[in-house]
Formats: C-alpha cells, structure tokens, sequence
C-alpha cells in the first residue's frame, strides 16, 4: 500500500518535471491558417493593381492603334494621283499652235509684217503703173482672205477641242472628289489648273487670229483707199488734149 502510494507520488512528480507540448487542433490551425492568408485590403489592393496595369495596357493599344491610324493617313496622303491629263493637254496646245504656225502669206513675225507694209501696204508710188497697182490690190485682197481663212482654221481647232477638254474636267473633278489623300487633291487640283490655262491658250489663239484677220482687212481698206487717191489724180491729170488726125473707117479705103 505505502508503495504503490510512492508510485503515483512519483509519477505525478515526473509528469511535472516534462515540458508541456500542445498540438494544435485541426480544425483550429486551418481556421488560423486562412486567416494568416486571405487580407481583404490587400486583395482589394492588388485587384486596383490590376486594374490600373490592365488600363495601361489597353492606353497602349489605344496609343499603338492611332499611330498605326496616323501612318496610314500618310501614307494616303503621301499616294500620287493615279492619272494624268498632261499628255492630252499638250496635245490640244500643240494642235492650236500648229495652226497658228500654218499661218498663210503674213504670219506671226515682226519683220514679215513691218517689211509688208514698207512695200504692199505702203503709199503707192508715183511711178508705178497701172497694171503694178492693180497687182498690188489683188495682194492686199489674197492676204486678207488668208488672214480670214486662218482665222477660222484656228476657231475650228479650238472648237475640237472642247470635246476632249469637257472629258478631261469630268475625269479631273471625278478623281478630285475621290481622292484618297492630301497629295491626290492637291494634283487633281493641279490639274483642272492647267486644263483652264489650256483654254486660256485656246482662246488666246482665236483672240489673236481673229484680231489679225481684222487688221489684215483694215490695212487693206487704208491701201485701197491711198491707191484711189493715186488712180483719182492721175486720171484728173491735165494731159495733151485732144488731138485731130486722119481716121480710116475701111480697110483699103472702101
């Protein structure tokens, strides 16, 4: 009896001696564990993180997008205009120059024109003939008849070419309005602007024939006109008079 009490006595003596080792509950140390884990406010934190970093992202899509966009425009508005009415342009001012150049007789030249009037348009000379004074007459009249005929040669080429002309505009305004860039409008432009200088030239090439047709038949007005004041006093000129002499009225005196 006195021993098995000493047993329990030190039994209970070495369970104090022993250090106390506490094994968590499971139950608990998951509960604790999710707890050390999951933060709210840093979970709401690194959502706005996100966030923010996908915002850039897509800033930079954006960015990326409207340069692409921009190179693209300019390179439309760096695109030619993929026609060109030059060469029929020309043409029609080659044409029209061409006519003028076929000028007849008195053309387009200084020395031509101030030597005619030294000489077919001059004063009519005292001591030419009569038959040197007609011949003078009917070449003042082929001149101004040349002068006429050009003159309608070079209004009928014009009149050819508003045909071609009108097409060119149709063509120039068509591709002006459907211009994919900057540089294509600016030459379609361009070129509606030459089109309108060609006619300009048309127009001035008429303005010209015309006027000298006119000046051809003026001039002859003022030649014919200071031939007949020579004619007139030659043909009032005092002469010998008349004169009486024998007249035979039959051959053989019959």
């Amino acid at each position: 009896m006195t021993f098995r009490r000493f047993r329990l006595a030190g039994f209970g003596a070495a369970l104090l001696a022993c250090p106390v080792v506490l094994l968590p509950d499971p139950i608990a140390s998951s509960a604790f564990a999710w707890r050390a884990v999951y933060d709210p406010w840093n979970h709401a934190e690194n959502i706005l993180t996100a966030a923010r970093a996908l915002e850039q992202v897509n800033n930079q899509i954006t960015s990326l997008q409207n340069e692409a966009q921009m190179l693209i425009n300019q390179a439309r508005n760096l695109t030619s205009l993929p026609y060109s009415a030059l060469q029929q342009l020309q043409r029609s001012v080659q044409r029209t120059q061409q006519l003028l150049g076929e000028a007849q007789r008195i053309a387009f030249d200084v020395q031509q024109i101030d030597q005619a009037f030294k000489t077919t348009y001059g004063d009519a000379s005292l001591s030419a003939t009569d038959q040197d004074l007609i011949a003078s007459a009917r070449e003042r009249w082929r001149n101004t008849v040349a002068g006429l005929q050009d003159a309608m040669r070079v209004q009928a080429g014009v009149i050819g070419n508003i045909e071609t002309n009108r097409t060119q505009m149709n063509e120039l305004i068509g591709r002006s309005q459907g211009a994919t860039g900057a540089i294509q409008a600016a030459q379609a432009g361009n070129q509606l602007l030459a089109l309108q200088g060609q006619q300009l030239a048309d127009l001035t090439a008429v303005v010209t024939a015309n006027g000298r047709a006119q000046a051809l038949a003026d001039a002859e007005r003022a030649a014919a006109a200071e031939q007949g004041r020579e004619q007139r006093r030659r043909f009032l000129e005092p002469g010998s008079g008349y004169q009486p002499g024998n007249a035979q009225m039959f051959y053989g005196g019959k």
